[in-house]
């Protein structure tokens, strides 16, 4: 046992002459010119000399509003006040009717959304972006009528249909 340690101190002896070589060997090569920096030159400074103006992330003080057109009352209005249901969340192509049940004269439509969640909706429900609303409903079909903007003030209905064939995004208008 001994002697394996003496014959690992051995080893490790300081016989540092390939070293010693290799440092004298660098030293005496020509060392590489590295060329210095550019200079920089100094830019003028900036001063910013529009304090005095508006800012353009104001609003003018006095400038004309764009003028809205005030609804007509003789034209069709969607109730605004009524309070949302869950099929005005999705679009009318985001649904899928999937059937439709009848109890004590009362029917329902079954009404899948492309989230896969069903919900049940009867005549007068709410449905869609645009104030969809449920007029009627039949064997493998439902009536609803939208009303759509015209850009006027007024409000345009628009009867439609879902059928039951019909899948999410293939609906009939």
């Amino acid at each position: 046992m001994l002697l394996l340690l003496l014959a690992l101190l051995s080893a490790c002896s300081e016989q540092k002459q390939d070293l010693d070589s290799y440092i004298a060997e660098v030293k005496t090569n020509t060392p590489v010119n590295i060329e210095p920096y550019p200079e920089f030159t100094t830019s003028p400074a900036f001063t910013y000399a529009a304090n005095e103006r508006r800012s353009p992330f104001q609003r003018l003080k006095n400038a004309p509003q764009a003028e809205t057109t005030p609804a007509t009352p003789s034209c069709p209005q969607p109730n605004v006040a009524h309070v949302k249901q869950p099929l005005e969340h999705h679009g009318i192509d985001a649904m899928a009717f999937i059937g439709n049940i009848k109890k004590n004269q009362q029917s329902w439509a079954l009404i899948q959304t492309n989230d896969g969640r069903l919900y049940r909706a009867t005549v007068g429900d709410y449905l869609g972006l645009f104030y969809g609303r449920i007029t009627a409903i039949k064997e493998g079909q439902i009536t609803y009528t939208e009303m759509l903007p015209d850009g006027t003030g007024c409000w345009q209905q628009k009867q439609a249909t879902l059928s039951m064939q019909d899948n999410a995004g293939e609906n009939n208008g």
